[in-house]
């Protein structure tokens, strides 16, 4: 997808949000700021629920929002991150920092400085469930030195994975996976506002593609509108029965097998940033591409190793890095 995401570009409003119950929450939240982690499965809204609650308790959200994924500090090099021109203000002269630092150095400046407008800003840590325990202590720290100025919303898949200090200090809201009526509806809501075609039928198959994924139904949607101008049964059905690109999977297995893992990458990148797939997405394309390719122990094979990839990609931040696992052990896999 070259054009803007869908899941971007008509972004919910606290008002829009699936869930009733997150609903209430974040417009009490909104009204009386306070610390929250929300919690709940991919594709459940977490981080769109969070930009929802800043842009409406901020007059300016652009500027008193601060969104630091997780994925942004911990699967980078310390090069990268110093290149992001979100923290390069911040880490400018500081190049002999250690990585650890420098990270703590982004989250004290970020939670320090004052908001542009009203009395207090959000920092909003996305996927928060991989930081490791000792960065943990250093973000407790940052919440009790900042409490008066800023707000933090913490969004991770694992709660239990977050130390007691830090859950202490958070009050809890639950993000469940919507239901597929409450999904038809924020479909509803999503494609009436790109303008596009669309018909009942056409929304409860996005519905049940998404299967519980509201991103993915709504990039579905996306999908579908934008390969057949409409989202209809029979669009839907074209464009998502046969989502992945099998050129490039099939490109990206080729280079895995030869060894030419950065060619082999660079399709994964395609499909990951450029096109907006999900992890577990491009998975199910791979295997469904491999049945044609391989047979017997060969694909035995790819689907063991597949099968420690789907369940990594539940517990990671970086579909990207598990996919990469994937394509680095392809060729001896199929070899074996």
């Amino acid at each position: 997808m070259e054009s803007p995401l869908w899941t971007d570009e008509y972004a919910p409003a606290v008002a829009d949000l699936p869930q009733p119950t997150v609903r209430d929450y974040l417009t009490e939240a909104a009204d009386e700021p306070i610390n929250l982690v929300l919690f709940g499965p991919k594709g459940s809204g977490k981080t769109a629920a969070a930009r929802a609650l800043a842009r409406e308790a901020h007059e300016d959200p652009d500027n008193d929002l601060v969104e630091i994924n997780v994925a942004d500090f911990f699967d980078r090099t310390k090069k990268e991150i110093r290149s992001d021109p979100r923290f390069a203000s911040f880490l400018e002269g500081r190049s002999s920092m250690s990585k650890r630092d420098m990270i703590n150095h982004v989250l004290k400046e970020s939670a320090s400085y004052q908001p542009v407008s009203g009395t207090y800003k959000t920092v909003l840590l996305d996927n928060a469930e991989s930081i490791r325990e000792d960065f943990q202590q250093a973000l407790r720290r940052v919440m009790e030195q900042y409490a008066a100025s800023t707000q933090f919303v913490v969004t991770t898949r694992q709660p239990s994975k977050l130390i007691p200090p830090i859950k202490s200090r958070c009050f809890p809201v639950p993000v469940r996976a919507p239901s597929h009526e409450e999904t038809v509806d924020a479909l509803e809501r999503v494609v009436a506002a790109a303008g596009a075609e669309y018909d009942a039928e056409g929304l409860e198959y996005v519905a049940g593609y998404g299967g519980g994924d509201l991103r993915k139904a709504v990039l579905g949607a996306q999908t579908a509108y934008e390969g057949e101008g409409a989202v209809t049964m029979q669009t839907a059905y074209e464009a998502l029965g046969d989502i992945g690109d099998d050129d490039i999977i099939g490109e990206m297995l080729d280079a895995a097998e030869a060894g030419e893992f950065s060619e082999a990458r660079s399709h994964l990148d395609d499909l990951v940033y450029d096109e907006g797939y999900s992890g577990e997405e491009i998975l199910e394309d791979v295997l469904r591409v491999a049945r044609s390719r391989y047979e017997g122990r060969q694909l035995a094979a790819l689907y063991e190793l597949a099968g420690d990839v789907d369940l990594a990609l539940t517990e990671s931040t970086s579909d990207r890095a598990q996919l990469g696992h994937l394509l680095a052990e392809l060729g001896a896999s199929v070899d074996a």
